[in-house]
Order: structure tokens, then sequence, then C-alpha cells
């Protein structure tokens, strides 16, 4: 009995590690080939004879790209809003995770709900953008980082996370003199490290990879994120004031000048992915299952 479930548990391995290493190759097969397509020259990528290894080396596209002052102005928009988007959006989810987190709270379940119900529903587009417009927000930072502050599936992730923790801790920090505020700060928030990084995870690279709402809200060029800049690449409508100008000089075709962006663009997301992939796991599994 035991031999088979030996051949049984091996033959799941062998099948598991064949579906995983599909996955894997699945999921690195674009990336790969976007990475040989930014090294490669003009006439074998028209050519579709690029695959895996760059053909042609090349690094042109790259030095026009990097020496482009609007890319680098768009860049460091995202960086500023993908910062401040993170920051309100982790002390809004917080907050309102804790609270909801408490079964003692009265109007708990309404809270609940209004939260859910958004997730569900939501106001449409035209109806959004006539209330961002009304309130000033339009061309400015606030249109970016306010109108998506808050992920209501990070909401419940964490709720479901500050109610796993052990009441007796705050309890004891209470007696010793500290306020709600103390509480979360000094014995709630350090023990959640693991899930407070996957969220800081989720809502850096949703922010990072998002242009629809600064397409939406704004109409000045240098407000742009790196994202418009890469969207204005790949639809071909880079104008003069923009990336185009300097690059209408480059011999390298839109497909290069596209994977190049791409690639540079994704860099610092790469960088910082393994710092926080460790916690990846921990901190939804800890969320999302309780006991």
């Amino acid at each position: 009995m035991t031999i088979e479930k030996t051949r049984g548990y091996r033959a799941f391995q062998v099948v598991n590690a064949v579906i995983l290493t599909g996955v894997v190759i699945v999921t690195l097969y674009p990336f790969l080939n976007i990475l040989a397509r930014s090294f490669s020259e003009e006439r074998y990528i028209v050519g579709g004879q690029v695959n895996l290894i760059p053909r042609g080396f090349n690094i042109t596209t790259y030095k026009l790209v990097v020496s482009d002052s609007m890319f680098w102005t768009n860049y460091g928009n995202t960086i500023v809003y993908t910062v401040v988007a993170t920051a309100i959006a982790m002390l809004l989810t917080t907050c309102y995770a804790y609270v909801l987190s408490k079964k003692h709270l009265k109007g708990r379940t309404f809270l609940i709900w209004v939260a859910v119900f958004t997730m569900i529903f939501s106001g449409g587009l035209i109806p959004n953008y006539v209330l961002v417009n009304g309130l000033g927000l339009t061309n400015s930072i606030w249109a970016i980082v306010l109108p998506n502050a808050i992920s209501v599936f990070n909401l419940l992730v964490m709720k479901a996370f500050f109610e796993g923790l052990p009441h007796e801790l705050e309890e004891a920090a209470a007696i010793d003199g500290l306020n709600t505020y103390g509480v979360l700060w000094r014995v709630v928030l350090p023990l959640s490290k693991a899930v407070i990084a996957t969220m800081v995870l989720f809502y850096a690279v949703s922010f990072w990879n998002s242009w629809f709402t600064a397409f939406l809200y704004l109409n000045k060029t240098d407000m742009f994120p790196v994202t418009i800049y890469l969207r204005n690449l790949i639809a071909g409508a880079t104008g003069a004031e923009s990336a185009g100008a300097s690059l209408s000089e480059a011999s390298a075709a839109a497909a290069n000048i596209q994977s190049v962006t791409i690639m540079l663009t994704v860099l610092p997301i790469l960088a910082v992915y393994p710092f926080v992939q460790r916690y990846f796991v921990s901190g939804v599994m800890l969320g999302a299952v309780k006991g």
C-alpha cells in the first residue's frame, strides 16, 4: 500500500512539474521575445526572424529613447504618481480595513456592504468624468491618485487578516495606555508586514501600469505618465512635441521602438518585485484564511 502511494505521489510530482514548467514557458516567452526585439535590427523584426535571440544586435533605439527628454519627464511623473497614489491607498485601505475588522462596531455591516456594492456597481465613465471635472481635479495629480484610492479586493483581504490577529494583544496594549491609533501603529501594523507588503505590491503595480485614467483626465503632455508615452508609440500617435520628433530620425522600426520602451517601463517593477516576493504568498494566504 505504501509503495502504491509513493508511486502515485511521484507521478503527481512529475505531472505537476510538467504543468508548471509549461506555465513558466508560456509566461516568459512574450517577455523574452520583447527583450530580443528591443535589441534587434529593423530588417530582422520586419522579416519575422526574431524569436528569443536578438538578430543584428542593435542598441541605437535604446540610446534614442533614453536621450528623449519627454520620456524621462513622463517616467518621473509615473514614479511620483505611483508613490503618492500607493501611499494614499495604503493609508485609506489600512484604516478602513482595521475599522471593519472590529465586530463590535455599530454600523459595521452597512460599511462592509457600501464597499462591496462599489465592487459590483460603478457610476460609469461619464458620471465619473463629470464628478472629477466638477471637483476641479482634471490636469492635476489628484485626478490620478484619488479616484481609485481603495481597491475593495485589497480592503477585504486586509480586513480578514486583521480579524485573525489575537485580540488579547490589543487588549493588553489598551490596558498599558495606548489609544486606538497607538494600538494600530505600535501593535497591529508591526504584525502585518506580510499583508502590507503584498498590498503595496498590488497597488504599486496597478498604478504603475495604469494609463486610461491619465488619458482621460490629463491634457498636458508634460504631465503624462510613461504608459501614455508608450501608448502613443504603439498607436503611432506621438506628436512632434514628444518622442516622435527625436525618434523620426531613427531607422529603427516602430516595433523596435515599442519593445525598447516596454523594457524600460517594466524595469522598476522587475527590480522591486524580488524584494517583496517572499511576502507575496504568505500575505495573501494570511488574509484569505482564518484560524
